[in-house]
């Protein structure tokens, strides 16, 4: 066979194979793009929603979304209006039921609490609130301040592990009263625990001083910790407990113990002598008596 001849057909034949393979991938990409699901417009927030906010008309906007829907997606704005946030959802984020508060509970603190526990308010200092240093979602340990019951005052004041990891819910200010009537801010932080804490916590917020330290939130141990009292910072002895004064009983007034009292024979009682009982008895000129008695002297 000619050469040149040879060199025309291999070139021919390279072409169509090429030719062959652009055909069958754009036929094949077309075939995709044909079974690819169509989007659906779900519900994203407008803006980022916080703990506890009312959602309104303003903070949710739609967005297309390709693929099948999570779980709990919501189509329309409708369902999801005056419904409070359980946690935090940023701007863009879908919006879904779990992140959502039961419709009719409404919004604010009260929404994100679960049933049987509740929600604290416990005044802290302002280095950590200002701080930042408590945010809602950390856990934290409460302790107290104070002379306890019962104790010595050469000890000083004791401090005492309260309660330990404690959800906090929210932190921020408050508006009080000082003694002139005056209103000031103070900073609360409202914590997550169960009734009987919560009235412990109670107490401890009107009796002691209260100071809340972080924990690591993957640290759950619940530690047995006996407390520290001021003598034992600066290694001084505790003062001994007190020994109850026992008055001496003095020998000039001591009496010996009284004889016992016997009680005196009673006498027997005599009988009562019976009454008599006398009647005149006059006939014409005979004149008689007649005498009569009962006995124990009875009428």
């Amino acid at each position: 066979m000619n050469r040149r001849l040879l060199i025309i057909v291999s070139c021919a034949l390279v072409l169509s194979l090429c030719a062959s393979y652009l055909v069958y991938r754009a036929v094949g990409s077309r075939g995709a793009a044909a079974k690819a699901p169509p989007g659906v417009q779900l519900v994203v927030a407008a803006r980022d929603l916080a703990i506890g906010t009312l959602i309104r008309d303003a903070d949710l906007r739609t967005a297309a979304w390709f693929g099948p829907a999570p779980a709990g997606a919501v189509l329309k704005r409708e369902a999801l209006r005056n419904r409070g946030v359980l946690s935090a959802i940023y701007e863009g984020e879908l919006v879904t039921e779990a992140r959502l508060a039961p419709i009719g509970s409404g919004g604010g603190l009260a929404a994100t609490i679960p049933p049987g526990m509740r929600a604290c308010a416990v005044k802290v200092n302002e280095v950590v609130g200002v701080a930042g240093f408590v945010v809602p979602g950390m856990r934290v340990d409460v302790l107290i301040t104070g002379l306890p019951p019962g104790g010595s005052a050469f000890d000083g004041p004791k401090v005492r592990t309260l309660l330990q990891n404690i959800q906090v819910l929210s932190a921020g200010v408050n508006f009080q009263q000082d003694r002139e009537g005056k209103p000031e801010q103070a900073q609360v932080v409202n914590l997550l625990v169960t009734p009987a804490q919560a009235e412990i916590l109670s107490l401890a917020s009107n009796e002691t001083h209260i100071q809340l330290v972080l924990r690591n939130p993957m640290d759950t141990q619940v530690a047995g910790l006996p407390g520290t009292i001021m003598s034992d910072l600066f290694g001084v002895e505790r003062a001994p407990a007190p020994v109850p004064s026992v008055l001496p009983k003095s020998p000039l007034t001591a009496l010996p113990p009284a004889p016992p009292v016997m009680a005196a024979p009673t006498a027997p009682t005599a009988p009562a002598a019976p009454s008599l009982f006398t009647i005149d008895v006059t006939n014409g000129s005979v004149h008689t008596q007649a005498t009569f008695s009962r006995p124990g002297g009875k009428p």
